[in-house]
């Protein structure tokens, strides 16, 4: 193990962690116990535990950990519970959900980024992400690795009654916002943690809107 990136992930929870209220124990021992570095392009390794997204290429970018760990803080993934995750790109966060639950299914619909995530050791599956992957339903949790206007039919149909999920979600007004909540009765609902830029996921159509 590299000693230099162990400290440089210790920093990063301290530093962009911590100081946001990311503080449950079982996020914060999950995040220490995945190798972020191991989830970069290598000539970028040296960014890897930046305060801010890191560039995959193809327009992708790995979400910034403070917003990672503040879905995860709010989204409080048990043990036993099945874990949808949409745009998982090389597959860190899929590695950091897979110490709170074994039961994870990482969605890519890049298949560099997705041979990327599997020479890591993530199982990938392949396909359009607004697809989502009915094989695996239903999901007690969904966490989109990425921004996105808003959910699609087909995602919100695989997640149980009251099940949750965590994204960040791009206003009309063009803003990200970190945002948790559940799906009940066919529709989702939730509420915004805080604000951020985040790279937008393909395949995904904005609500539409209604001028009168």
């Amino acid at each position: 193990m590299n000693a230099d990136f162990t400290a440089q992930r210790s920093a990063m929870i301290d530093s962009q962690m911590r100081t946001v209220g990311v503080n449950d124990p079982d996020v914060l021992a999950a995040v220490a116990a995945v190798a972020r570095e191991r989830f970069v392009p290598a000539a970028r390794a040296a960014l890897a535990y930046a305060d801010g997204a890191v560039a995959l290429g193809g327009g992708r970018s790995m979400v910034e950990p403070m917003i990672l760990g503040l879905l995860l803080t709010h989204l409080r993934i048990a043990p036993g519970e099945k874990v949808l995750i949409v745009g998982a790109a090389t597959g860190y966060s899929a590695a950091v959900v897979a110490e709170l639950t074994p039961h994870v299914t990482a969605l890519e619909c890049d298949a560099t980024l997705a041979a990327h995530a599997r020479g890591a050791g993530i199982n990938v599956v392949e396909g359009p992400l607004a697809a989502g992957w009915a094989a695996g339903a239903p999901y007690d949790v969904l966490l989109i690795d990425g921004a996105v206007p808003a959910l699609s039919a087909a995602l919100i149909a695989q997640l149980r009654e009251g099940g949750r999920v965590g994204m960040v979600l791009i206003g009309e007004d063009g803003v990200g916002r970190a945002t948790v909540g559940r799906v009940a009765g066919g529709h989702f609902g939730g509420s915004s943690i805080i604000e951020t830029a985040a790279t937008p996921l393909p395949g995904f159509e904005a609500p539409a809107r209604f001028i009168f």
